[in-house]
């Protein structure tokens, strides 16, 4: 494959005469000729983004809109993001944004293994999270009770607002104006979507039909198993570094248990740091290793030969065999009882949920206490609409300007 990579490489430079100057999609078609399988999202087929615009001379379409969600706000947001723990409990634990670049790193992996679009892949895992609150889920059950008599709130319909809506970057349209392919996948990781579809789904699916009931490409079904990957294995590192529990109580947990087992037997004299790290990636060796297997076997069973077979196949392609999705959903109820529930992570929720529920009832009894420019966006609107505009002001803070904004509408 690499020599197809080179061969490539070396036509696109000798016979450049050949291609036409003004299109880099032409010119990226020919660097990565032959290293795509039938049923990978090819650039040079994309549907398309809803506002045309020119294209990149030097990227592929995936490759832009993976550039632009890194450069969109919201991304930078998730650095100050809670993951597990409260981003003030210690400067190692993960947060939405190092969260977000593991599930990339994931993605790439996996996706190069079965011949599909790392770009398209690592674009996704990217935006998955875009639209967490702050204090993770703690925040978003918040929200989403207070948000019920307007329709409640999910972190995944919130990143689909996010790249279609609320940012702002851009002089001729709202959003980032991502592919069809980068959209659909961002709504569809978790598989179609049944009726009643969310608003704002709904809305921008009647303009730019995302074929929500229909399965996503095998790029978002990498991205979306990609995030169980990783949020087990750093759960895990995370969870012994704070000392919720140790390695040796690892021992009984499904999957992790194995792993460390295996470095404990083999290093019996290495630092504790070690012996953690040593553990967490045997985890993710082996998630990925029976992902990638069972993917291909399903891949070849299927007969999938192109991007809309998958989609139409009606069943996922990629996925963990099921003795590992069994082990996996073991190790994720583990972790559930001996990390999410443990006194001291319920201790932080509980200040995490006070924050929330306070912002959201100060501003909904005085929109007058939103900043000015968000003061604008509630103009001739219904109440559900500016609901909808407090619910995006409180979902886009951080950690850290939960507190600020806080303190000043309890003062």
């Amino acid at each position: 494959m690499l020599f197809n990579v080179g061969t490539a490489l070396a036509k696109s430079i000798h016979q450049n005469d050949r291609l036409p100057r003004d299109t880099g999609i032409t010119r990226f078609r020919a660097m990565t000729d032959g290293c795509l399988a039938p049923y990978a999202c090819d650039p040079g087929q994309s549907r398309g983004r809803r506002f045309a615009e020119p294209e990149s001379q030097s990227r592929s379409v995936f490759q832009r809109d993976r550039d632009r969600i890194v450069h969109c706000r919201s991304f930078r947001r998730l650095m100050h993001k809670t993951q597990v723990f409260i981003a003030t409990e210690g400067d190692h634990y993960r947060t939405r944004l190092t969260h977000s670049l593991e599930v990339a790193q994931i993605a790439r992996s996996v996706s190069r293994s079965l011949m599909l679009n790392e770009d398209l892949a690592e674009a996704l895992a990217l935006a998955h999270d875009l639209g967490h609150t702050p204090f993770g889920h703690a925040g978003e059950d918040v929200l989403d009770e207070a948000m019920a008599p307007w329709g409640g709130f999910d972190h995944n319909v919130q990143t689909m607002r996010i790249l279609t809506e609320l940012e702002t970057r851009y002089a001729d349209f709202d959003g980032l104006n991502l592919t069809w392919e980068t959209l659909e996948g961002v709504v569809k990781h978790n598989g179609p979507i049944s009726p009643p579809v969310p608003p704002a789904i709904g809305d921008y699916n009647a303009v730019h039909d995302l074929e929500v009931d229909t399965f996503a490409g095998a790029e978002a079904q990498v991205a979306a198993l990609a995030d169980d990957i990783a949020y087990h294995s750093h759960d895990i590192d995370d969870g012994l570094r704070a000392g919720l529990f140790t390695l040796e109580g690892l021992l009984e947990a499904p999957l992790a248990g194995d792993a460390a087992r295996d470095v404990m037997a083999r290093y019996p004299d290495i630092e504790l740091d070690r012996q953690v790290q040593e553990t967490v990636r045997r985890i993710i060796n082996r998630l990925v290793g029976d992902l990638t297997e069972e993917s291909r076997l399903r891949i070849a069973e299927s007969g999938v030969c192109s991007p809309d077979d998958v989609r139409w196949y009606g069943s996922p392609v990629i996925a963990f065999s099921p003795p590992m999705a069994e082990a996996n959903m073991a190790l994720k109820s583990w972790l559930f009882t001996n990390m999410y529930h443990h006194e001291r992570v319920t201790l932080g929720r509980q200040g995490a949920t006070r924050i929330v529920r306070d912002l959201f009832e100060r501003f909904r009894a005085n929109p007058g206490m939103l900043p000015q420019e968000w003061q604008g966006r509630l103009e001739r609107r219904s109440e559900a609409a500016r609901m909808r505009v407090v619910a995006d002001y409180i979902a886009g803070m951080t950690d850290r300007f939960a507190q600020e904004e806080h303190e000043r509408v309890m003062a």
